[in-house]
């Protein structure tokens, strides 16, 4: 504790003695934020400016915002949810890809596949899902196995993109 104490004397001085404190300010929601989305079948923005993306990864989705602390994550199957200037927003299937935030609040966001949500046809994805199922049950070696779970878990998140 009095380590402590010790360690905040400077700063508490400094704040009592009435001298000007320099801080500075991260308007998270300010700015501007120069976005690209691709995969390799489209590109589906290039520098656009937009409000907010919602990526998920494999350390969980997150919301990114103009000035985001740089970060670089691995796409999971899942929603890419593009909120745009004019208020609206695009919602883009992906398999897996990366997203990178840097600290010009440019990102990036590769997938290695992509569709539109409202472009997918439920029953062709419980069909992706099915034939994974089946790979999944009769696989006998190791690698097998895991390719069939990978598209399992695909196969699963097309199907609730879908609904």
């Amino acid at each position: 504790m009095a380590a402590l104490a010790r360690s905040l004397r400077p700063a508490m001085r400094m704040l009592s003695s009435g001298r000007p404190v320099l801080t500075t300010k991260r308007g998270y929601a300010d700015g501007e934020m120069n976005f690209t989305f691709a995969a390799a079948n489209q590109v589906y923005y290039i520098g656009a400016n937009v409000k907010q993306v919602d990526v998920p990864t494999f350390s969980g989705s997150f919301g990114i915002l103009p000035n985001h602390v740089p970060v670089l994550a691995v796409l999971k199957p899942g929603v890419v949810t593009v909120y745009e200037q004019d208020g609206s927003k695009k919602e883009v299937f992906v398999s897996s890809g990366t997203v990178t935030i840097n600290d010009d609040s440019s990102v990036q966001v590769l997938a290695e596949e992509a569709c539109l949500v409202q472009e997918l046809d439920k029953s062709a994805c419980q069909d992706v899902l099915s034939k994974a199922q089946s790979q999944l049950a009769s696989a006998t070696t190791e690698v097998e196995k895991a390719e069939a779970a990978i598209a399992v878990e695909v196969g699963e998140e097309l199907v609730r993109s879908a609904l």
